[in-house]
């Protein structure tokens, strides 16, 4: 005998379809009156009962070809980009409506195929905002459509244990003092709850990173308990004559290959994990928009997965796609008042990045966040996904901006729906949000000097450099220290000396982190070989006022850093704010000192000047916010965690580099007492790093 309930249930379902249907049928009679090629009528004229009758057939055949037919052709289109098949939402959808004009039974509605794109969006819209209206007033409903939103539900699978699952939400580039400003100045109203005086719910905690302050360094560290061997986010590696980019799948999948071969542990989330718009996959069984994955040309390979999950339901494929014109539009109108009210530092900011920023603030987060809701009410283990959106704005508009704040603003109504999907979820879910790293501020180095580091390096080596930077001063400078160094004039235009192209360099740039590789020579080189071939580069760069410091081998000290006035100190007595690192803070000494043991740390590693009034740095990318070297915020990201799990360090100390975080993060997982990651020995660990 079915129960009382049952039948409410079921009699609540139907009211919601009939009330969805209605609002479907209103909705196509108004647009009907309103478009000129869209009728519901024969060309002779019908009655408003013939009329009614007309569109609420249309309704419920565009409905139900939307419920079945929308999948299917969504899941044909999984392999064209995501970027192309969210345009491709807005016809795919006028098509599902033009065939319920035809199939309808009264035979009367038409629609040019144009007018049928607008009239299938605005139907898919506000069906998918009553349906949504009604279901959060019954739980079991709105369960049930968060499922749908990800395509996550284990049909027939185990139930769900009720020990606590762990999801881990990395807010790309937010640094811990951003994050605890925004939550004091309202600015992020769940971020202040949680972390209220109180009775908060959350600690905040500060961690430092390695000298490479990435996400591919920092993800790849807490993901899979290593990050040997990441000097910056790009680098050249001399054994095998490639550049590694942290953010091309194939040097992704390489770098987690490694990573795995060192620690012999497949990840963080190796036990029921789920991994969603992340550079590594971490071990997990459910990978979406994970980039490691991404080159992959197998039947398995599930990276856009993700994408398919989330436009299978057309109301959301046409929200997402009009939230992404509204994104391109605010970003024109936002760059464009700064170029006319010369705000300074500013870079340009046109070209394809409308688009880029569109797509990381509005569809990476859309599909992510709907994919750990997915996991969540799945009943997974535990979760780990990153939303970028911040961090893309910053670099370009600045980490202090309006335009950054107000990402911000959207990343913590992500944080509330997440938080509310929890109540809903078949096991209790413990929130952690974390970041990989913050950004710094400051001009970039071509805009304070009107040369690039490219450029500063080949005037140091005394080769061609364009006439923009010979005309600078550094370029001045650098060209009267190779005459110097090499005792004669240089030559006139067009009789200039031009080395053998074997003396070229590499120059590569990270944020405020510069590596100089020469590529014709097999070995890292030392201070002594450089010298001995381009006796006035190191000069050059460490008297450079945009410069730091650097790092280069020594045939006599092992390793030396250098500073301007000739400062030349052993890496083994580096001490923190001493030297060419005073200005650099605690930890700087142990950071170089670990990158300087890498196989592939360039010939020369070159840290931008940094200012600790403000923390300024100067990029040699352009970028007006920039992460990837020593300097400022960027160094200093945050975990926020829940008083329920244990301090992430003792007190009085401090959580030092992406591979102690994974350590603090594999305890909590133990302590969910579910089938998890068993924790490895950290002292082991240290030892066979």
């Amino acid at each position: 005998m079915k129960s009382g309930g049952h039948w409410r249930r079921i009699a609540s379902q139907i009211g919601r379809s009939v009330t969805v249907w209605a609002a479907s049928t209103l909705t196509m009679l108004v647009l009907a009156g309103i478009l000129p090629d869209f009728r519901l009528t024969s060309n002779d004229g019908d009655s408003a009962t013939r009329i009614a009758v007309t569109a609420g057939a249309g309704a419920a055949v565009f409905g139900v070809l939307s419920a079945l037919a929308w999948p299917v052709l969504v899941r044909l289109l999984l392999l064209v980009p995501a970027l192309v098949l969210g345009l491709l939402v807005f016809a795919l959808n006028g098509s599902l409506l033009l065939v319920a004009l035809r199939v309808n039974p009264s035979a009367q509605g038409a629609a040019a195929p144009e007018t049928a794109v607008i009239v299938a969006a605005v139907m898919s819209a506000v069906a998918s905002a009553t349906g949504g209206a009604l279901a959060v007033r019954d739980d079991d409903a709105y369960r049930r459509r968060l499922y749908r939103l990800a395509d996550r539900r284990r049909r027939g699978g185990p139930a769900s244990p009720q020990t606590p699952g762990t999801v881990f939400l990395q807010f790309d580039g937010v640094g811990h003092d951003l994050l605890h400003t925004a939550a004091h100045t309202g600015l992020m109203p769940t971020v202040a709850r949680w972390l209220d005086a109180d009775g908060g719910s959350h600690r905040l905690t500060p961690w430092r990173t390695d000298w490479s302050s990435q996400t591919g360094a920092s993800q790849l560290g807490i993901l899979h308990g290593s990050n040997h061997d990441v000097p910056a986010f790009r680098w050249y590696e001399k054994d095998t004559r490639e550049v590694m980019v942290c953010n091309r799948p194939t040097s992704a999948a390489e770098l987690q290959r490694r990573a795995v071969e060192r620690t012999r542990d497949s990840g963080l989330l190796s036990a029921d994990g789920a991994s969603r718009g992340n550079l590594f996959g971490g071990g997990a069984d459910e990978q979406a928009l994970v980039l490691s994955i991404a080159a992959r040309r197998r039947r398995e390979n599930r990276s856009r997965a993700g994408y398919f999950a989330y436009f299978s339901d057309p109301a959301n494929a046409v929200r997402t796609v009009l939230s992404f014109g509204a994104e391109v539009a605010r970003e024109i109108g936002q760059s464009t008042r700064a170029r006319i009210r010369r705000r300074r530092p500013r870079v340009k900011r046109g070209g394809l990045y409308p688009l880029v920023r569109a797509f990381a603030t509005v569809v990476e987060r859309d599909v992510v966040v709907a994919a750990v809701m997915g996991d969540m009410l799945a009943g997974r283990t535990s979760v780990y996904a990153d939303l970028v959106a911040y961090d893309e704005v910053a670099h370009h508009s600045g980490p202090l901006s309006r335009d950054a704040e107000k990402v911000l603003a959207r990343l913590d109504r992500s944080l509330a729906l997440i938080e509310k999907v929890a109540e809903h979820a078949p096991r209790p879910y413990r929130v952690v949000v974390l970041s990989d790293h913050g950004q710094s501020p400051g001009e970039t180095f071509q805009a304070r000097y009107g040369l690039t580091l490219g450029d500063l390096v080949r005037a140091g080596c005394g080769l061609p450099v364009p006439r923009r930077a010979e005309r600078t001063h550094s370029g001045a400078e650098a060209r009267a220290a190779v005459r110097a160094a090499l005792r004669r004039p240089v030559e006139e235009r067009g009789e200039r000396h031009r080395p053998s192209r074997r003396s070229e360099p590499i120059v590569l740039a990270s944020g405020n982190l510069g590596l100089i590789s020469f590529p014709d020579v097999p070995h890292r080189m030392t201070k002594e070989e450089i010298d001995a071939r381009h006796p006035a580069l190191l000069t050059t760069l460490a008297n450079h006022p945009g410069v730091g410091f650097l790092l280069v081998a020594s045939a006599e000290h092992g390793g030396v850093v250098l500073g301007a006035y000739g400062a030349e100190i052993p890496v083994a007595e580096l001490a923190d704010c001493q030297g060419p690192l005073a200005s650099f803070g605690r930890g700087a000494a142990d950071a170089v000192r670990r990158t300087h043991g890498f196989p592939h740390t360039a010939d020369v590693m070159v840290n931008s000047f940094h200012d600790p009034a403000d923390g300024e740095v100067l990029a040699f990318e352009e970028q007006i916010g920039s992460h990837g070297g020593l300097g400022g915020a960027q160094g200093k990201p945050f975990l926020l965690s829940p008083r329920a799990l244990s301090e992430p360090v003792g007190e009085g100390e401090e959580l030092v580099g992406a591979e102690q975080v994974h350590q603090v993060l594999r305890r909590w997982l133990g302590e969910a007492n579910g089938p998890q990651v068993p924790v490895r020995d950290t002292d082991e660990d240290r030892q066979a790093a």
